[in-house]
């Protein structure tokens, strides 16, 4: 959109300050069974073979340009340029070689976000060893250790990282066989063999590593990613250089802002994550741009640094998830200085792994508005890690919650009525080619066609005006049916409740399946409903559940609620207050913050029981 004046939620015509954003056009093919093929009319361009071949591009172009910064111990931030970073790649990488790493003994990387994450990542896709980074929670915030010790059973590693050593230390010692070497930004554990990262550079000769390099191709894994998003164990998707390449050149025929203007990012979103790790990082990489670390997080204590980096540094891109456009707008609005920042360069906005309030939107557009004149762009779309991640993007002419647009160049998508619903199925070179170690899974995860079945339902934002592109409909494995025999669609349900819920709402949980009414159970903000309640921080979480402002307001919501109920598949007879947050260890919570729906329903089995009696103090009914 070079263009000025589009169509929007709120206004007929608004003006949007100038980007460059693709049109593609959409070729869709229905079939009398009622699948629905839809093509992009624009073909995916030729793809490099790495991804790091654009680092050496890079390198070779503007070697002193800022590639990555972080802040270090006093404040400051430390840069690593382009050419720098190819120098340390290429050294790390040669002493990688001494491991003997492969598939079968990857890297791991335990700890988050920072340089020497990075440098080591990206030194063993230069040599061709893949490397998984885990969620630092399964490793420093479970109790139990399932999910690390179910990581560790299937990779196998032939080499763990941590930046510190301590932190990790319990995790270590329980779960790893003490040959397997350790490597350590800072410290040591006590008979453990490990080195320090800085030794590592320290390499005379680096010529194996660019052989090594010259050896990789489209087809070499990059890395290995967890899924988070089942109630079963995380599955590992190997994501070769092919998906990682693919989903960046979709990404920059999608936005060819990023080639007309290098993007600068100041991001947070964990590498662990594909949201994070392949669609940030990448689209810096891939369009010689500067990724400024932000070790803050979208949460009332974490917000500050993240505040405090946007000071720094002005994006020409933001990209984070709903709470973290909730957290910034109310920030923009009170800030004048963080507003002259944030806004001086920055042409695109992007959230993903939920849905964005409508009501927030607004205020981020009034904000823009009001500062700048005009708006800022918000894209979205549909990805996940099989697909590294990319698949729709909001290119469209629509503006609304809950649009996820037109396929991607390169993306087939197939719609496949199940269970009165569209499943969205999808095809290309940034799809996985199976699960890691699963044979099963793998078989039940593409259709006979070669699609990969995603499990997400899709329609038709307006079935008459199909190539207006697509809206997400839920997930069908959430779905159920009452004991009248009347289906549930649990998406939209849920999506709604959250989105009119803020800013009380975290996320809420939809009961019912073989009964004969619908409640919710809801995980509330208790920070925001401490403050609507008056009490101080002292006040316990039950206290706060029970004030009677705080009751009040979710009355009044779950009245609105209903005020929009067609029938039994939509009204909510009660809802249920809970104090106790959602446990990681229990799988109610993934590492990024979502809900799963049917572990929550199976570890709180007896206090829905308790609800649907009537014998929980926490309900809250219905009015008739």
């Amino acid at each position: 959109m070079n263009g000025d004046q589009v169509a929007s939620h709120a206004d007929p015509v608004v003006r949007y300050r100038e980007v460059a954003v693709g049109s593609p056009g959409v070729a869709i093919t229905p079939r009398a069974d009622g699948t629905i093929y839809l093509s992009p009319q624009e073909p995916l361009q030729p793809l490099p073979a790495r991804l790091l071949d654009r680092l050496v591009h890079w390198a070779q172009v503007k070697p002193q340009a800022v590639f990555a910064a972080q802040r270090g111990a006093d404040g400051q931030w430390q840069t690593l340029s382009y050419g720098a970073m190819l120098a340390s790649v290429r050294a790390i990488g040669q002493a990688l070689l001494s491991y003997d790493l492969s598939a079968q003994r990857p890297l791991v990387i335990l700890s988050g976000n920072d340089l020497d994450h990075l440098q080591l990542a990206f030194a063993a896709q230069y040599v061709g060893v893949p490397y998984c980074p885990v969620s630092p929670a399964y490793a420093l915030l479970s109790q139990d250790l399932e999910k690390l010790r179910h990581i560790f059973s299937l990779l196998q590693p032939g080499l763990v990282f941590a930046a510190d050593a301590q932190p990790f230390q319990r995790a270590i010692e329980q779960l790893l066989p003490a040959d397997v070497p350790l490597l350590f930004s800072r410290g040591e554990l006590p008979g453990r063999h490990s080195r320090a990262l800085a030794e590592l550079l320290d390499t005379a000769s680096v010529e194996a590593a660019d052989l090594a390099f010259e050896a990789t191709g489209p087809d070499t894994i990059a890395k290995f990613l967890f899924t988070s998003g089942s109630t079963k164990l995380p599955k590992a998707v190997p994501t070769t250089q092919r998906m990682l390449c693919a989903n960046q050149q979709m990404l920059l025929q999608t936005f060819p802002e990023f080639a007309r203007q290098p993007p600068v990012l100041v991001d947070w979103l964990p590498w662990n994550h594909t949201f994070g790790g392949s669609h940030n990082v990448g689209i810096v990489l891939y369009n010689g741009g500067s990724l400024y670390i932000d070790n803050g997080k979208p949460t009332p204590q974490g917000m500050a640094e993240t505040l405090r980096n946007l000071k720094d540094i002005s994006p020409t891109a933001y990209l984070t998830v709903p709470k973290g456009w909730e957290e910034l707008v109310s920030a923009l609005e009170q800030d004048g200085e963080l507003r002259a920042r944030f806004f001086a360069k920055v042409t695109l906005f992007f959230f993903a792994a939920a849905g964005l309030s409508q009501s927030i939107w607004d205020r981020l557009d009034k904000v823009a508005e009001q500062h700048c004149g005009e708006r800022i762009r918000m894209m979205a779309g549909l990805g996940m890690t099989e697909a590294s991640p990319s698949c729709t993007f909001t290119t469209g002419p629509l503006a609304v919650a809950g649009y996820v647009g037109l396929p991607a160049p390169g993306c087939e998508i197939k719609l496949v009525p199940v269970d009165g619903k569209l499943e969205a199925r999808f095809r290309g070179p940034h799809i996985m080619a199976g699960y890691w170690g699963s044979p099963q899974q793998t078989l039940e995860a593409f259709d006979a066609e070669g699609y990969y079945r995603s499990g997400d339902a899709l329609k038709f934002a307006d079935p008459q005006q199909p190539h207006l592109g697509l809206m997400f409909d839920g997930r069908i494995a959430e779905d159920f049916k009452l004991s009248s025999g009347v289906f549930v669609s649990v998406g939209p349900l849920r999506n709604r409740a959250v989105l009119d819920g803020a800013p009380y709402v975290q996320d809420v949980v939809v009961a019912g399946p073989d009964r004969e009414c619908l409640g919710l159970l809801v995980f509330p903000r208790l920070a925001d409903c401490r403050a609507l309640a008056g009490l101080p921080a002292a006040a316990g979480d039950a206290q706060v559940l029970a004030h009677e402002r705080v009751r009040g307001w979710f009355a009044a919501w779950l009245q609105r609620l209903n005020r929009q109920a067609t029938g039994n598949a939509t009204r909510l007879e009660w809802i249920c207050l809970l104090s106790e947050p959602p446990s990681i260890d229990r799988g109610e919570i993934t590492d990024k913050g979502s809900i799963n729906q049917r572990a929550v329903l199976q570890h709180r089995s007896a206090l829905v029981e308790a609800l649907y009696r009537g014998q929980a103090i926490q309900i809250i009914r219905a009015q008739a």
